[in-house]
């Protein structure tokens, strides 16, 4: 596989009205594309593809790299991805696979039966899911919702009858308990895909952002926690970050885009062709940049200063294989 690739130096243009128009940088194309992932030990973004790895080199480049190590528990389900703590939760990974919900969008009918958590003493707790539900994701999240300094894991929880919802669990005296839920979507086989947590509209307090039905209705939906329920508080139809099959659960980002202090929504148009910024501030929804229109958006949208000047870039695959870069 070739290791150069020739550069489009391109620049972020602001236009006169109210969104801006963002020209990606490719930095090659690579052949058999899968995903991105953010190594978190070096910072250097790896680009998976059928034959092995390359990474960025210096925001310019792709090159030859090892595989990253993804060593995961023997209880752990297929494709799936366990992510690390550094406060109360040292990781948290999903575990026990099932059969029992039969839906296949995430590449295969095995979902996972209960959720482990490593904690920071060492000590491995696990909840099992009654008959009636599974966790039909790949990857926890960990965010600390309540400012207690301490993490809550964020996960997609499926119910036969109902579809999925997103559910909130914390550690309460060495056991994992629900903290909260939002309402299920109502019907079996329907699905959601996180986009991140964060104070979207700036009013101190932190949301949780879906994309609802990706495959069909493609909205972005704002939740907000009120003791043991989550609770809509916005949607925008428009917007998808996932594809039918696809083990990429993390094609969106969450990072200020413009300036104000209040963090944003990167996530793919509904079609995947574009790459959008949403903010939430005021708590109201506004585009403020896009990429022009472009092949299906098929990886990881990874946020990540790759140039050193203190201000994430965004790096992501199109499924022709091309990686893009944008510069900020």
């Amino acid at each position: 596989m070739p290791s150069r690739f020739v550069l489009t130096i391109a620049l972020l243009i602001a236009l006169p009205a109210a969104a801006g128009e963002w020209i990606p940088t490719t930095l090659g194309t690579a052949k058999g594309l899968r995903n991105l992932v953010l190594d978190l030990t070096s910072g250097a973004v790896l680009i998976e593809t059928a034959k092995g790895y390359l990474r960025v080199v210096d925001g310019k480049r792709l090159a030859a790299a090892p595989a990253p190590d993804r060593m995961l528990p023997k209880d752990a389900i297929p494709h799936s991805r366990a992510v690390k703590g550094t406060r109360d939760i040292a990781s948290a990974w999903l575990s026990d696979p099932t059969r029992r919900y039969g839906h296949g969008v995430l590449g295969d009918q095995i979902e996972a039966g209960s959720l482990s958590i490593r904690m920071a003493s060492g000590t491995v707790a696990k909840i099992i899911l009654n008959e009636d539900s599974v966790f039909e994701d790949l990857m926890p999240r960990l965010h600390d919702l309540d400012g207690d300094g301490r993490d809550e894991v964020i996960v997609v929880r499926s119910y036969l009858v109902a579809g999925a919802a997103v559910a909130v669990f914390g550690l309460d005296g060495g056991k994992i308990v629900r903290r909260a839920e939002s309402p299920p979507i109502g019907q079996s086989h329907r699905w959601l895909c996180p986009v991140g947590m964060a104070d979207f509209d700036g009013d101190g307090r932190i949301e949780i952002a879906v994309v609802e039905t990706p495959h069909l209705g493609r909205t972005i939906v704002i939740y907000r926690q009120y003791g043991e329920k989550l609770v809509e508080v916005a949607r925008q139809y428009g917007h998808s970050n996932h594809f039918i099959g696809s083990t990429v659960l993390d094609m969106s980002a969450v990072l200020d885009v413009d300036g104000d202090g209040i963090r944003d929504m990167v996530v793919p148009t509904g079609g995947r062709s574009r790459l959008v910024a949403m903010s939430f501030a005021g708590g109201k929804f506004k585009e403020i940049a896009r990429t022009p229109h472009g092949a299906e958006i098929v990886t990881a949208v990874i946020a990540a200063d790759l140039d050193g000047n203190g201000t994430a870039d965004l790096v992501y695959g199109w499924r022709d294989g091309r990686v893009e870069l944008i510069r900020r």
